[in-house]
């Protein structure tokens, strides 16, 4: 007797546990599990796309000797920044001064040979004029006044190609920029065969390169003129942190790599603090001016099974819904629902994998999060 009234018992114990009305979870004794939730909010992300890109700075010079001799004392200490037109390395200049000397000298006499050659052409001419003179002697002097003043255009030329030669011994630089490091010491001969002796290059602004495929640029096209907005440019670094200032793109390559199907786009950033390096590797970040404003919610509220994304939200009876959702861009720890989910409804954020749908469950709201800086 006393069996079959504990069995009694405990089928109506599963029958009050099944009963139509009774949410899933709310079984006696059985707390209901504790999830923090947080509502979806109104948020600006914007559509972006992440390219890899290098860094190339707008003027590079390679610094090479153009004469021949004994290079002299450097000028500068490898990084320095320079300026236009300073002095970086010297080359002998004695034999090439002792040559526009001998070149001045050659000059002088080519001058003096043409004085002589014109009064002897004036005072054939004077002879000639007085019939005391014939035609063949002035013939003669105006020729030999010719060949002086050839003379001196030939002595001239040479002596403006010794002075070209000696201002070769200094080597300067033509742009403003950062010196990298001298690759020949003092004391050793150079000549246009020593290769680079060191590199200049300018530091800001600075160029990012990065190549993108043909679908990707027709679609930025149409966006740009569809709504009339620009495209903007960021850089991620290598550290994961994001370049301060913005970019502009100012340049497409007229032509398509045949073998990757991909252009090349140039953008312009401000460098002046020198956090980017002529060759560096960086991640280019493009997207649209305009920001548009969409649901948003944090990532780790969205699941992902065979039939798509989803997450959970509570409703005002404290009952957990499974809600089919699509999704969009992804930034910041935070995912766009695009279909399927309202501002203000609370997601469930933490503790979802103990919730199933109907199940009542215990709501905790997570505090607000503080204000992301705007980049």
């Amino acid at each position: 007797m006393q069996e079959r009234r504990l069995w009694a018992l405990a089928l109506l114990g599963v029958a009050l546990a099944t009963a139509p009305g009774v949410p899933a979870g709310a079984q006696q004794g059985a707390p209901p599990p504790a999830v923090l939730v947080q509502p979806a909010e109104l948020k600006p992300i914007a559509e972006q796309a992440e390219f890899i890109g290098r860094a190339a700075a707008v003027d590079k010079v390679e610094l090479r000797a153009r004469v021949k001799g004994f290079l002299g004392p450097r000028k500068f200490s490898d990084g320095d920044l320079v300026k236009e037109g300073q002095i970086l390395f010297t080359i002998e200049p004695e034999p090439y001064q002792a040559t526009v000397d001998q070149k001045i000298a050659q000059r002088d006499a080519a001058k003096a040979a043409l004085t002589n050659a014109e009064l002897q052409l004036h005072r054939a001419e004077e002879l000639l004029r007085s019939k005391t003179g014939t035609q063949v002697t002035y013939d003669q002097r105006l020729s030999e006044q010719l060949q002086a003043k050839a003379q001196l255009e030939d002595a001239s030329a040479q002596l403006r190609d010794a002075q070209i030669q000696r201002s070769y011994t200094q080597i300067k630089s033509p742009i403003a920029g950062r010196v990298g490091r001298a690759a020949v010491s003092p004391g050793n001969i150079v000549g246009p065969d020593s290769g680079v002796l060191a590199t200049v290059v300018s530091e800001n602004p600075i160029r990012i390169l990065f190549s993108i495929t043909q679908r990707e640029l027709l679609e930025a096209r149409r966006d740009t003129s569809a709504s009339g907005d620009g495209l903007i440019v960021r850089l991620r670094l290598a550290d994961g942190s994001i370049y301060e200032g913005k970019g502009k793109l100012d340049f497409i390559d007229v032509t398509a790599d045949a073998k990757t199907d991909g252009q090349m786009v140039r953008a312009v950033f401000d460098n002046k603090q020198g956090l980017l390096t002529d060759g560096q590797t960086v991640r280019v970040i493009v997207e649209g001016e305009k920001v548009p404003t969409v649901v948003a919610v944090p990532q780790a509220a969205v699941a992902l099974d065979q039939t798509g994304s989803y997450l959970f939200i509570v409703n005002d009876k404290n009952v957990a819904e499974q809600r089919r959702v699509k999704t969009g861009v992804a930034r910041d720890g935070l995912i766009a629902i695009t279909e399927g989910l309202k501002a203000g409804e609370k997601v469930i954020i933490q503790g979802q994998q103990r919730v199933r749908p109907g199940m009542v469950v215990a709501p905790t709201e997570a505090p607000a999060a503080a204000p992301a800086k705007k980049q």
